[in-house]
């Protein structure tokens, strides 16, 4: 099937009928077909980072002098840098047609905080701090917030929402895939407690690492393009609703859309699609195309 063709399929449609996917925990060793796997040194984390940086083709010209929006795309629990090439096997693809350039790190089952128990997870400083200003160093970046947006699935949802709210001045946009937008109701889970501490015993941590609780401070004049869906069947859906009223209350603007499906490999894939129009008409919004 053509891009064309995907595209209007996952425009016209909400249950996620694009390609099957198969979950994988280890990571492959091949790169992109349209990119690097990068190694990023780093003073914030245990060991450097492995990142996948996939590029437009019209990147790759010879010659060209054309510079690119760029989309950070957050991994979920238990993911890694590739995974995000590996549930979208046509993400070059995606890449060339927005020409856009997309960003995997690693996310470490980290939550992309920075870890008030582990000085060697500090994931939020990361990639604020050392990988967002090493890719515009790398590559024909537009370095400015209006050209560049971050999302996510599930811990990365989470995490773009996170990253997104608190740091204005670098994200111009962001996006939610089946999030976890509220951690508390699941404090056994996901390996939370080994970067907060438990919730009996580091209570106020869970309060102040949850994205709800950070949305009452957000800034409504800050003027970014979020966007939030979930599956009607995900167990993210209540705390996805709460943060949609949250935002509401809050006076941000948003997208929000619930559609069929569930906490799953295709209807993330079919989620990108969604994010992915919705970036590029903010980049152009922003002026930035």
């Amino acid at each position: 099937m053509k891009l064309n063709a995907i595209l209007y399929f996952a425009a016209a449609i909400s249950a996620p009928l694009l390609l099957s996917f198969c979950t994988k925990t280890t990571a492959p060793s091949v790169a992109p077909l349209q990119g690097d796997t990068i190694t990023v040194e780093t003073s914030r984390l245990a060991t450097p980072m492995k990142v996948s940086v996939i590029l437009p083709a019209q990147a790759l010209e010879k010659g060209s002098t054309e510079r690119f929006p760029v989309v950070y795309l957050l991994n979920g629990y238990s993911g890694h840098y590739a995974s995000w090439p590996e549930l979208v096997p046509e993400i070059d693809s995606l890449a060339t047609h927005y020409g856009m350039i997309f960003v995997c790190p690693d996310g470490r089952d980290s939550w992309y905080w920075d870890s008030p128990v582990d000085s060697g997870m500090q994931m939020e400083s990361f990639i604020i701090e050392e990988l967002v200003p090493r890719i515009d160093s790398l590559y024909p970046t537009i370095p400015s917030p209006a050209a560049r947006a971050v999302s996510g699935l599930s811990m990365g949802g989470h995490g773009a929402m996170w990253l997104g709210l608190r740091h204005p001045d670098v994200f111009g946009s962001m996006g939610s895939m089946s999030g976890g937008l509220d951690i508390r109701p699941f404090p056994e889970n996901w390996l939370m407690s080994e970067r907060l501490g438990t919730i009996e015993a580091a209570p106020e941590e869970w309060e102040s690492h949850t994205v709800i609780n950070i949305i009452p401070d957000a800034d409504p004049a800050a003027g970014q393009h979020i966007t939030i869906d979930c599956g009607v069947d995900d167990f993210f859906a209540g705390v996805n609703e709460a943060a949609h009223k949250a935002l509401l209350e809050r006076g941000i603007h948003h997208d929000y859309t619930v559609r069929p499906g569930a906490h799953s490999g295709p209807y993330w894939h079919n989620s990108l699609f969604y994010h992915l129009l919705f970036f590029d008409r903010a980049f152009r919004e922003n002026n930035v195309r």
